[in-house]
């Protein structure tokens, strides 16, 4: 039975994610399968994957052959190293034991990558907030400090006005006093 390793679409519209699985290739995408092996969710950032390593290189062993995709999770997730160096274990060029050390340098090397690039990425993220944060405050207080203009502004022309009219009305006063001099 020609057997493959490949995707089975689920989610809904627009939103995807994806099983792992081991199944017939002459099944449909999203039909029957032999063993569920992981989920790939790439929606999220980073992308979410969980794989079963041990039963990934179980199928790989037994000739199971995987879609292009889905050797580039089982590459990221380590299953093909696994499996090369079980390879190496077969032929005597290592002991289990040894084959076992390299797997996990290789995994614990390959974790502390991936933390520092998802801690380099919050902290950009991190640096970009606070930008855009002091870009707002300081639009901010140019818009306040042109508020504060524009109402001292109309305060002044308020004042200003006040005392033309308070004037106008002493000239007036003051005219009429001199009308009712010169009458008298």
């Amino acid at each position: 039975m020609p057997t493959k390793i490949r995707l089975q679409r689920h989610g809904r519209k627009g939103k995807p994610f994806f099983w792992v699985v081991a199944t017939d290739s002459r099944e449909k995408r999203d039909g029957k399968f032999i063993e569920k092996l992981g989920i790939y969710n790439p929606t999220t950032i980073p992308a979410t994957i969980e794989l079963d390593v041990d039963a990934s290189v179980k199928w790989l062993r037994k000739g199971a052959q995987p879609t292009d995709t889905a050797k580039r999770i089982l590459s990221y997730k380590g299953a093909m190293l696994k499996k090369h160096l079980l390879a190496g274990v077969d032929k005597g060029a290592l002991t289990e034991e040894e084959a076992n050390k390299k797997f996990e340098a290789w995994l614990e090397e390959k974790n502390s990558k991936v933390d520092s690039a998802n801690a380099s990425a919050r902290q950009k993220e991190k640096d970009a907030k606070e930008k855009a944060l002091a870009a707002e405050k300081e639009v901010n207080a140019k818009r306040e400090a042109e508020a504060k203009a524009a109402d001292d502004e109309a305060k002044a022309a308020a004042e200003a006005e006040a005392a033309e009219a308070a004037e106008g009305k002493t000239e007036e006063a003051q005219a009429e006093e001199s009308n009712e001099e010169d009458k008298a």
